[in-house]
């Protein structure tokens, strides 16, 4: 009986059978870091769109402009064919120099700034970021119009 049960689970929720296994290609995250998983949804032209990873942590600031440094890196999961994203030195914090002369320090979410951080829109596998601990993953979705812009010769 509970082997007809799952027949009928696979056959009628295909989407839930597959949230619970589709991350058997990417390994668990190694000591001191986390994995994130990003699961977008299916849009129709998936094309026109691109996802903005933004990996950072709260950190207690002032009033200048404060950002982390380093690069997201796209590796190919051993075997598999799919990407995973890896952030593996952080530098910084940096900031503005500016006074800041009877402000209160506030607590804000700090971004980790280079290369990496945009990548192509697919709903058909999750994107797995790997970070060190402490640092936390969010993600926006950028857009653009189907309709094309012509360029001018000058």
């Amino acid at each position: 009986m509970p082997k007809i049960f799952s027949i009928l689970l696979m056959l009628l929720m295909p989407g839930l059978v597959m949230a619970e296994d589709d991350l058997k290609a990417w390994p668990a995250a190694e000591a001191e870091y986390n994995r994130y998983v990003i699961r977008l949804a299916p849009m129709d032209t998936e094309a026109n769109h691109q996802v903005e990873i933004m990996v950072g942590k709260n950190m207690l600031v002032d009033c200048n402009q404060h950002r982390l440094g380093g690069d997201l890196e796209a590796r190919v999961v051993k075997g598999w064919g799919y990407t995973s994203y890896h952030l593996e030195k952080v530098g910084g914090p940096m900031s503005t120099m500016m006074a800041c002369p009877g402000q209160q320090k506030k607590t804000q979410f700090i971004r980790v700034s280079g290369d990496g951080y945009r990548v192509r829109y697919n709903s058909k596998l999750p994107i797995v970021v790997y970070v060190p601990e402490g640092f936390e993953v969010g993600y926006r979705i950028w857009s653009a119009p189907e309709q094309m812009q012509k360029a001018g010769i000058e």
